[in-house]
């Protein structure tokens, strides 16, 4: 009688507890979607706002010139996601699309498109695919790891694009008028 009560009690506990698992999508990445909304708008409000001209600017030889930057986030928002199962919509093979695609309106809607991928497939997401494993650069990650490292990575060089903005004398349109 002691070991079925003990059985029953632990049924009951071990149910309660599986019960109790957060979905994966809950907690930090509730959060996701509007970091991601923010990063995009961002991103392409910045774009937006340096002067065709601009895009060939480098800070330096040797360093990537501002439509290299912006095609550097749309590709790396393409392979990243890729990690996790959507297929790339390029060859990686081909022509290396970060230095040749150099003209603004065709970086931006590189860069548009990709932020757009990234936010769709995040949408489609079973939260049962979250913690599904993967490989990158040959190292084990998860399926949300990659969306977090994604959501990073844009704002990595955003901050960058905004450095390569001020050094140019472009105000990010989000703090004009704002003083800072």
């Amino acid at each position: 009688m002691k070991t079925m009560k003990a059985l029953l009690l632990a049924a009951v506990v071990g149910g309660a507890a599986l019960r109790a698992q957060p979905d994966p999508l809950e907690g930090l990445w509730q959060g996701y979607d509007g970091e991601w909304g923010h990063v995009s708008r961002r991103l392409i409000a910045l774009a937006e706002a340096i002067p065709a001209e601009k895009f060939a600017w480098r800070p330096a030889p040797g360093v990537r010139s501002t439509s290299e930057v912006v095609m550097h986030i749309a590709l790396a928002n393409f392979y990243l996601l890729s990690v996790t199962g959507p297929k790339l919509p390029f060859d990686p093979k081909a022509a290396d699309l970060e230095k040749t695609v150099t003209a603004k309106v065709e970086a931006i809607d590189w860069l548009k498109r990709s932020l757009d991928a990234v936010k769709s497939a995040h949408a489609g997401l079973p939260s049962a695919d979250a913690k599904r494993k993967v490989k990158v650069a040959g190292r084990d990650a998860t399926v949300d790891g990659m969306y977090l490292r994604i959501v990073i990575h844009a704002n990595e060089h955003m901050g960058q694009l905004v450095a390569y903005a001020r050094v140019n004398g472009i105000v990010p349109p989000w703090s004009e008028g704002s003083g800072k």
